[in-house]
């Protein structure tokens, strides 16, 4: 097959502020969510004095005293964009003052300026799990509809400020992750058994209005701004072909697509509307909310690829997954990774199709990648690797499917790997589950160096960008018998 990949494809890697900046303290950056979650975003909330005790994500992997030497080494791999996130509470310590703070803004403009100097755009993601703490503990996060004015303030603040250093952004990092993790995607700070549909709804329409509003403050300051939408993508297939269960898949694929239609065509779709009526919720619209909706839809669509899943409409007789936020029953068809996550390329050939016949819009893949555990050794020639071949199997089987897409007319703007540095899982907190093509010398113990070490990865990755993915393979050596490792 000949090369695809458009000349102006945009590679590169992902990371979020609060995975791997550390200094959560430092220039007058205050507490966001992440703080106050030691055992990752899935465990209990310790929000009382002394709570972020033992939380690997204080520290990070230090990107902040770093980050000249980290990017160097994206620009090492060829990366075209970077895509990272701006910390709330660097920018608004609380989220509700009246003033920024200045040593967070001028954090990211030298961030910006590095990344410049190697010709890497910033993809820059404006909410990534963590909101101001302040905000969950004063107004209950999202549930609250006065978050929409502190976000109006902060995104109208950076947008200002990188006006002529930042073209893309996202609005929120897997914005529809709230029906599922409502504290660390939405800071509501009510348990999740006690949080009622409506009340959690309510919160996702307060996040959709934000998210149309930063929509149209971008353009009002830049008209070359491109903006899009972030979503967990995961297609899911009926567990057997009973129409039930065909019915039950296309019901959980709706909980996604609920977030993207809105984005993508301004309304509400009838599916959602007649789940309200059922469930007895009623969204309370402000004057003014559907013609914000309707007129400022994004520019792209961008998503996280990890996974799919499988649907039953009783799902009772299968055994529960233990892959990503949205669960859903394992596939026997599918091996899976060291945390239960299922492995599966043609997942994402099916999403970028899917998602590219129901919107006909450009996409973006911002997150994929395999978490393991990796093993540093010491190669032939002296230096420390690792020899992460299982990590290339999964992206390039995953890549080789990008290509299957685009072959099909599926307009793919780019590609970033989750996590292209070592950094603390978001949903674990943990150091082990490593996504990099570059080892960072911590443990979950918190000891380490934070010495940076390239991974074969690293240069097999240098590769495929220097050569626009055309030595990809069309099965990689190993296959996906061995991507579990």
């Amino acid at each position: 097959m000949s090369n695809v990949f458009p000349n102006d494809f945009l590679w590169g890697g992902a990371t979020a502020a609060n995975q791997y900046e550390g200094a959560y303290n430092e220039d007058g950056k205050g507490l966001s969510v992440q703080d106050v979650t030691p055992k990752g975003g899935f465990g209990p909330i310790t929000i009382e004095e002394g709570s972020t005790k033992d939380n690997l994500k204080l520290e990070g992997i230090d990107f902040y005293h770093r980050y000249k030497e980290d990017i160097k080494l994206f620009a090492e791999m060829g990366f075209k964009v970077y895509r990272t996130s701006i910390a709330w509470s660097r920018i608004f310590p609380n989220g509700d003052e009246a003033e920024p703070n200045e040593a967070g803004l001028a954090f990211y403009d030298r961030v910006f300026d590095e990344l410049h100097k190697y010709g890497i755009e910033p993809l820059v993601t404006l909410s990534h799990y963590e909101t101001p703490l302040h905000l969950a503990k004063k107004y209950n996060g999202w549930a609250n509809r006065e978050l929409i004015g502190f976000y109006e303030k902060y995104v109208r603040t950076v947008f200002e400020r990188y006006k002529d250093k930042v073209k893309y952004w996202l609005t929120f990092n897997e914005i529809n992750s709230v029906l599922h993790a409502p504290f660390m995607s939405g800071a509501i700070l009510t348990r999740p058994e006690e949080l009622s549909k409506q009340d959690l709804y309510q919160a996702v329409h307060h996040e959709l209005v934000a998210s149309a509003s930063a929509t149209k403050i971008a353009r009002e300051i830049n008209s070359n701004f491109k903006v899009g939408c972030m979503v967990i993508s995961m297609p899911t297939y009926p567990m057997t072909p009973n129409p039930d269960d065909v019915i039950a898949a296309m019901d959980m694929e709706r909980q996604n697509y609920l977030f993207s239609d809105i984005h993508v065509r301004g309304r509400y779709p009838g599916y959602i509307k007649r789940f309200f009526h059922e469930h007895d919720i009623s969204i309370h619209f402000e004057p003014g909310d559907e013609a914000l909706l309707a007129e400022n839809t994004v520019d792209f669509i961008s998503f996280s690829y990890y996974m799919s899943a499988t649907a039953s409409a009783h799902p009772e007789q299968f055994e529960k997954g233990a892959g990503n936020i949205l669960g859903g029953i394992p596939n026997p068809y599918l091996t899976s990774s060291e945390w239960g996550w299922q492995i599966d390329p043609k997942g994402l050939y099916i999403v970028l199709n899917e998602f590219y016949d129901r919107y006909q819009m450009p996409l973006f893949i911002v997150e994929n990648g395999l978490g393991a555990v990796d093993e540093l050794v010491t190669d032939e020639n002296g230096h420390q690797t690792v020899n992460d071949d299982y990590r290339i199997a999964y992206m390039n089987d995953h890549l080789v499917q990008v290509r299957e897409a685009i072959e099909d007319g599926v307009e793919v703007m780019g590609y970033t790997s989750w996590g292209c540095i070592d950094l603390v899982s978001a949903s674990t907190a943990e150091m082990k589950k490593r996504y990099g093509f570059i080892y960072v010398d911590r443990h979950n113990d918190g000891t380490g160096t934070l010495e940076r070490y390239k991974k074969k990865s690293f240069y097999w990755y240098k590769d495929v960008i220097a050569s626009n993915g055309a030595m990809l393979v069309e099965k990689a050596e190993g296959g996906s018998e061995d991507e579990a490792k």
